[in-house]
């Protein structure tokens, strides 16, 4: 998906506004049909009006993800999430501790805790591809610390003693062999 700015303003009328223009529209109707009647009709009438209009607002927001071609942004893997593959991997991996825990305590014999630990191994393993394949955070990461390293300056060497030759840490101000001032 990518991130640049959609500039297509041919998009005719959006669902959302004719919800504002309904709502507009009824309440100029109001107007004119409650005019002899008093303020607090017309401020009522309006008032159900605009209640009306933000409910037609809600319900096309929460129905409009079920039915719109739109993609979602959250990264899928298979068909789940990112978040739902990372938290099995870490109940697998949580499991092959417990196992070995059990093993170590005695509750599990070795062929038992060969066949478990091997098949919690393997799922951890197709898990760990899994989150990595085809997400390209590798070629992300490299560009982003080549991006910091350059704007980075590089740390200037740390102060050595002019008496005994010790190397310091940077931020010293008196030499921790001989003690002397640097």
């Amino acid at each position: 998906m990518s991130s640049e700015i959609s500039t297509n303003t041919d998009q005719g009328l959006q669902p959302w506004q004719f919800f504002v223009l309904a709502g507009l529209g009824c309440a100029t109707a109001v107007l004119f049909v409650a005019r002899g009647r008093g303020v607090a009709a017309i401020v009522l009438l309006s008032l159900v009006i605009a209640a009306t209009a933000l409910i037609g607002l809600a319900a096309l927001r929460t129905f409009k993800p079920l039915v719109s071609p739109e993609d979602d942004r959250t990264v899928m893997y298979g068909h789940r999430t990112r978040v739902a593959l990372e938290r099995e991997k870490l109940l697998a991996l949580r499991s092959i501790k417990e196992l070995e825990f059990d093993r170590a305590m005695g509750k599990l014999s070795d062929a038992d805790w060969r066949e478990m630990s091997g098949r919690l191994r393997a799922r951890a393993t197709r898990l760990m591809r899994q989150l990595d394949a085809g997400s390209g955070y590798r070629e992300a990461i490299e560009r982003d610390l080549a991006a910091r390293l350059a704007e980075t300056p590089l740390p200037k060497a740390p102060p050595a003693c002019a008496v005994c030759a010790t190397v310091n840490d940077p931020d010293a101000r008196f030499c921790k062999g001989c003690g002397g001032k640097l």
